[in-house]
Parts: C-alpha cells; structure tokens; sequence
C-alpha cells in the first residue's frame, strides 16, 4: 500500500525536471561545444572527444567566407577526460562559425559566434595621496558590530581561556610547574 503513493508523489517532480529537456527538444542538444567570446579572445569548450594516440581533436574557427573545416584557424585541443579547450586571440571583429572535430573524425559540433569590436578601457587617474596620512590605530574600532557580535566574541573568549585552564590542569604532574 505505501509504494503505491509513493510513485504519484515523486511523478510530478519528474516531469517538471523532464518538460524543459522535452521543450528544449533537438536544438539544445545538437551542438556539443559552448562558445563564448571576451573582447577579441573567442573560446570552445567540449566534452565530446576522447583522447586518440595522445591527441583529443582540433577546433576550426572559420571566416565568412571560409566554408570548409580546413580553412579556418586551426587549434589543437587540450584538457582532460571531462572537458577540452580551445582558444584563438586577436580575432578581428566579425561573424565567425567555430567548428570541432574529434581525434577519431567524429565532429563535436558547430557554432556561430558574433565578435564585437575590441572594448576600450578608460584610463584611471591615479587616487591621490590622504591629505593626513593613514589611519593607523583604529583597525576595528570605526565600526560598531552591535551587542550580539560582541556578546559572541566574548562567549568564545571565554571558553578558550576556560578551556586552556582545563587542558593545563589535566596534564600530568610531571609537567606541571609550581
């Protein structure tokens, strides 16, 4: 009689977690690379290839014009068994497909990615120097941390010293000093 509810209870669970695969449907699991993109660095990231006579794959970043996995820059990837890499640096700005095909031929997938033009940092100006020098021997008594902070703080004082008094008065007495 008991496991008969039981499997009621945990199916609604389950088909919450199993509607968002369900509607993410073929598009969302295609592709097994995750491209992502900083500035003018565009990077891949995998867990598809397995490892081949020392070798996990090669990734492609292709042009627009470019169409075949040859003719795009090539990288080796690197990692471990769980995730392989891959990054290209000083990508112009532009639309670029990233392509991965595994040591055994086998493709990881595809992706295009959208470059953006390299984002220029301000210059900071420098902080000028404490017109009365530094506040030295405050430290922690600028801030008031309220009564029950203090309250733990002494509470944990406490125990270490009466602690430290008992683990003294339980040594042997070869060790004590009068």
């Amino acid at each position: 009689m008991r496991y008969s509810r039981l499997l009621p209870r945990s199916a609604a669970p389950l088909a919450a977690l199993a509607l968002p695969l369900a509607l993410a449907g073929p598009s969302g699991a295609a592709s097994g690379i995750s491209v992502s993109t900083s500035g003018a660095n565009v990077s891949v990231v995998t867990g598809a290839c397995a490892q081949n006579n020392g070798s996990w794959g090669t990734a492609s970043l292709l042009g627009a014009q470019q169409t075949s996995f040859t003719q795009g820059r090539q990288v080796a990837l690197f990692g471990t068994t769980v995730s392989q890499s891959a990054a290209w640096a000083a990508v112009a700005p532009g639309t670029y497909t990233v392509m991965v095909r595994c040591s055994n031929g086998v493709s990881a997938g595809s992706q295009v990615v959208n470059v953006s033009a390299t984002p220029t940092t301000p210059a900071r100006a420098a902080t000028p120097t404490p017109s009365r020098g530094v506040a030295g021997g405050l430290g922690g008594a600028t801030r008031d941390y309220g009564t029950l902070t203090l309250g733990v703080g002494a509470a944990l004082v406490g125990s270490a010293v009466i602690a430290g008094a008992w683990f003294l008065r339980r040594r042997p007495r070869s060790y004590r000093r009068y």
